[in-house]
This record gives structure tokens, sequence and C-alpha cells, in this order.
């Protein structure tokens, strides 16, 4: 494979994975509008276990799922991301089903820029001019929809200080991506197939209780959940970080027109204030980007 065809192949894979975690709101809404987040969170844990291991053990790769289980730095660290995941997985849910897709959009596009501000407070990475304006930008546009609502706008914020801690924790641990997704499932997976099994003897769940069909779009969520991330990782080998940056506003972009255009969220004044100021920050820390791979390369 060619140079070209190795980022055209990653720009495929990694875009891939931004659209199917972009149009996912769907699937929460129509396959499983109706049954209660938690249950689906639990679900989604469980059968992405289930899904994991399988193809662990297609890849070959179980010895280093073996040796993620016995290094006792990455059990703790990926203890902390596993509820830091199931949280944000929580939130999104439920904002989902409950007609706040614009939130968990608002929240994807900030995450981004919480990421820089990890960096500095935990990596010792230093944020630039260009970094520390969009930070501010975005910061202007979270107190703006705060004024306009009445209060702090709580969803987008916990999914993108939730998402940007694991993926500060998931930085520092020496674990591939479906390795640690399968150990974070690991030590979820008790508690969430208690709660199954208490809402199956107690008749409260739709799992075995509705029909086939839900039964089996519950399983789903599991390789929906997988999936995606396997493609990111493909992708992220073979194109440059800046080009994922670009590529990761696929997710929240379509997730804002699915918002508006299919679930007819409304959009009004204050929201478009608050992405104006959210879209600025991302075109100023896009062009740094940009500029510094023409220099890199130059």
């Amino acid at each position: 494979m060619s140079p070209r065809q190795k980022i055209d192949t990653g720009v495929i894979y990694a875009a891939s994975a931004f659209v199917i975690w972009g149009v996912i709101p769907i699937y929460w809404k129509e396959a499983l509008g109706g049954i209660d987040a938690v249950e689906i969170v639990m679900h989604r844990i469980v059968w992405t276990l289930v899904f994991a291991i399988a193809a662990l053990a297609a890849w070959e790769r179980l010895p280093k799922l073996y040796e993620a289980l016995t290094t006792r730095r990455s059990i703790m660290a990926l203890s902390v991301s596993a509820v830091l995941i199931a949280i944000n997985w929580g939130i999104f849910i439920w904002a989902v089903t409950v007609d706040r897709i614009i939130e968990t959009s608002l929240g994807y596009y900030i995450n981004p820029l919480v990421n820089f501000v990890l960096g500095a407070a935990f990596l010792g990475e230093r944020l630039t001019r260009i970094q520390l304006i969009a930070v501010a930008l975005a910061t202007l546009g979270v107190l703006n929809q705060t004024l306009s609502l009445g209060y702090l706008p709580w969803v987008s914020l916990v999914l993108a200080v939730s998402f940007g801690f694991y993926g500060l924790i998931r930085k520092t641990v020496a674990v591939e991506s479906l390795e640690g997704l399968t150990v974070e499932s690991i030590i979820l997976a008790p508690a969430a197939l208690g709660y199954i099994a208490y809402l199956t003897v107690t008749k409260q769940g739709a799992f075995t209780h509705v029909n086939w069909m839900t039964d089996l779009n519950l399983v789903i969520a599991g390789p929906l959940t997988a999936i995606p991330l396997l493609l990111f990782a493909a992708g992220a080998r073979l194109v440059r970080l800046s080009t994922i940056g670009f590529l990761q506003y696929l997710a929240p972009s379509i997730a804002l027109l699915i918002a508006v255009f299919i679930y007819h969220e409304p959009f009004t004044t204050a929201h478009a204030i608050t992405f104006a100021c959210i879209w600025a920050a991302l075109i100023l820390i896009s062009w740094e980007a940009l500029r510094r791979d023409a220099y890199s390369a130059a």
C-alpha cells in the first residue's frame, strides 16, 4: 500500500467511526426508545464485553488482555476510566432519549478544548496564545448558554469533562484501545449483570419482557460500541493527528443536524451565539494545527 493509499484508507476508517458516533443518537432513540437509560447502559457494557472478547480471540490478542489484567497500574487506571465512560454513556443516552441531543453536540464540540486545559494542568503541556483565546471563546459560549437557560448547561459540561478525563487516563496507560475497553467492561460487568438480573427477575426491564427485536437491539449495543472504536484506532495509526482533529467534528455536527432537522429540537438565538463562540474557537485551533503542519513539512 502506497503512502497515499494509507492516508486515504486511514481517513475512511476514522471518518466512518465519527459518522457512526454522529448518527448513533438515532439508534438509541428509535431502536431503544422508551427503555430506561440505565438499563441500556448496563446492556451496552455486557454486550460490549462479549463482542470485545470475541474480537480479541479472533485476532489472537487474548495474551495482551491477560497482560493488562495482571498489571496493577493498568487495572487501577482503567478502573477510574471505566467509571468515567459509564457516566459518559449514561448521560449521553439519557440526554438523547429526553430530546437534548443539541446539548450532547455542544459537549463534544467543547471536548477538544477541555483536552487542551487538561493537558496543561496534568501533563505539563503549554497552551499557545491561540489555544488560550480558543478556551476563552468556549468559556464565553458556556456563559452565554448559562445566562440564557438560567442554569449551567450541565449535560454538555459533564459529557465534555468526563470524556476529557477519560482520554487523559487512557493516554497514560500503555494498553491498546480494544484491550482497554475490554478491561473496562470486565470491571463494570459484575454491577451490570447484577442490575440486569434484578430487572429480569422482577420483570421491570425490557430484556426478555418485550419482544425479540428489543432483545436484539440491546445486544447490538455491544458491537455498536466496539466497532467505531476499532475503526478510529485503525484510522489514527494511518493519518496525522491534525487530520483526526478535523474529522472529530463530524460526530457533533451530524448530531446537531439530526437534533434540529429530524427531531426538531429548538435551536434558539442563544444557541446560535453559543455555537458561534465554540465554532470560532475550533476554527482558530484548526488553523493553528494547519499552520504547524505546514511548517513541519517545509
